[in-house]
């Protein structure tokens, strides 16, 4: 008995100590994820990450997006380097399998640079990198580096005539790009530990996802700069105001990318226009069935309770120093016309409006109203009439004050009630323009490509923007790099190969539900290129 006794004693000790000795040594989920993007340069706007295996690059090996998205040359590139660097028998066994994050920064001089960042399994050791130098036809000439933040390689690869810089980091991280400046900022950037560069997806829904796409809103900006000649660009301005982190998933077709999750706002940073909408109740699209067929790109808001709206608008104008100037101007036009116009204004306010701006270079602005003819004789008391229907307003800065800051671009618009819609437009011209588009229903949504898109995104949202590629075309020639416009129009396939792309927020407890969408045009065959 006392036999029996002591083996389990012993058999329950090596039990422990094997079960103490396993999970020490266990990586927990998330924890190399995490490892890996908080080595990632907090500059970096954009992160995409996917799966160094075989079934991730059959499913895309026949398909134009990443082609498009990238670029032919620069997908070339990364493709080459897979071949004959990841996929060499010496390194293969520890990179095959391990998660690839692909992440987008600015440069000193005009572009993007991409930056690749991987943790290969346990067990590899650099000096690895020494064998591969010694294997006679790589293709591959392999020579140790030292910068200021640590060890790596210059890899110069014989099929592409480049060099590829790789340079190692804490928690057997490796991270390596084409530009050597770039790796140089990697190696002796240290980000900080109080703040958040980015947000992981929950262990569920990355062991679930195809690849995931992450987003650093405030770091957009910087990343506009180098593509746009007009720094002051509202493409997408309301999104890069956000003080946000998103966290997204791929969903799969051969002819869009679709990407959802979550989009987190960040409580202790100043809050933007955008952050108004997190505590509305998603709304029904339905504004945009009145778009211009000429949009190029707008931007819709929704509310469900356009009191709070109006009420959080008035305290994020407070919040901003903008509460005396409003004041102000609301009191002037009590004075003189007897219009509680903040009052009055919201009572009549419908569910939804946007901003658009044209391929011929016009801006409206379309806000839903409960009852075009009373908000008619209130518009009119405070502007100046030209005919019977169209007007301008008599006091500067009106839209912005009543709707926010999506329409400062209004100064002393002119306007039109249509049925129960208002519509502001900043020239007389461009409101005609607006009239007869919707008397003759020159509507986006009687084109059969743009049902076919519409039908991937959200029926419903709060904040939602839309990008219409060949309807931008004159406006990024205009303001775009000459040669990011160049390359824009010329890389084949490329980005105007896309029909459309849209950006969709849909408020949930105090943040938003995010949907991306891009897709290929009918006409681009989602074929493997020749």
């Amino acid at each position: 008995m006392k036999k029996q006794i002591i083996i389990t004693l012993i058999l329950l000790i090596a039990t422990a100590y094997i079960t103490v000795v396993y999970f020490k040594n266990l990586t927990p989920p998330g924890t190399r994820t995490s490892q890996v993007m908080h080595a990632i340069p907090d500059n970096a706007a954009l992160i995409f990450e996917f799966n160094n295996d075989k079934g991730f690059y059959d499913i895309f090996k026949d398909n134009k997006l990443f082609e498009a998205v990238i670029g032919k040359q620069k997908l070339g590139w990364l493709d080459t380097l897979r071949q004959k660097l990841l996929q060499h028998p010496l390194l293969d066994k520890y990179f095959a399998g391990q998660n690839i994050f692909i992440s987008l920064h600015p440069s000193k001089t005009d572009g993007i640079e991409f930056l690749l960042s991987m943790s290969p399994a346990k067990g590899f050791e650099p000096g690895v990198f020494d064998q591969l130098a010694k294997q006679p036809n790589s293709g591959l000439l392999i020579t140790p580096i030292r910068t200021s933040g640590g060890s790596g390689y210059n890899i110069y690869i014989n099929a592409l005539k480049k060099r590829f810089y790789i340079i190692s980091k804490a928690n057997n991280v490796f991270s390596g790009s084409f530009s050597k400046e770039l790796t140089e900022h990697s190696a002796s950037h240290k980000n900080s530990t109080d703040k958040k560069s980015f947000v992981l997806l929950s262990e569920q829904q990355s062991n679930n996802s195809l690849a995931n796409l992450y987003v650093n809103y405030s770091q957009l900006s910087p990343l506009f700069e180098q593509l746009f000649k007009n720094k002051n660009t509202d493409i997408f301005k309301n999104f890069r105001m956000l003080p946000a982190l998103a966290a997204l998933s791929l969903n799969y077709r051969n002819d869009a990318l679709m990407f959802n999750g979550s989009t987190f706002v960040q409580k202790n940073d100043l809050a933007s226009y955008l952050n108004l909408f997190t505590s509305q109740q998603p709304v029904v699209n339905h504004l945009k069935d009145i778009f211009p067929s000429t949009t190029a790109y707008s931007t819709s808001f929704s509310v469900s309770n356009q009191s709070k709206f109006g009420t959080e608008l008035a305290d994020h104008q407070n919040k901003t120093g903008l509460a005396t100037e409003r004041d102000q101007l609301f009191s002037k036009i009590k004075t003189e016309s007897a219009v509680k116009i903040r009052t009055e204004f919201n009572s009549l306010l419908g569910n939804e409006f946007a901003v658009i701006t044209t391929r011929y270079f016009e801006k409206f602005a379309i806000i839903n109203v409960r009852d075009g003819s009373k908000l008619k004789l209130i518009i009119t008391a405070i502007s100046t009439m030209n005919t019977e229907d169209i007007g301008q307003l008599s006091y500067d800065k009106l839209p912005f004050f009543l709707l926010g800051d999506a329409f400062s671009i209004f100064k002393r618009p002119y306007f039109i009630i249509i049925d129960n819609y208002l519509i502001l437009a900043n020239s007389s011209a461009e409101l005609a323009s607006y009239y007869d588009i919707y008397i003759n229903r020159k509507f986006l949504s009687k084109n059969e490509q743009y049902n076919q898109f519409d039908n991937l995104q959200a029926a419903q949202s709060n904040v939602s923007f839309f990008f219409h590629f060949k309807n931008a075309q004159p406006i990024l020639e205009r303001d775009m790099n000459t040669e990011t416009y160049d390359d824009f129009k010329s890389n084949e396939p490329g980005w105007k190969n896309f029909y459309a792309a849209s950006f969709q927020f849909t408020a949930a407890d105090k943040n938003f539900y995010t949907n991306f969408c891009i897709k290929l045009n009918s006409d681009t065959v989602a074929t493997k290129s020749k």
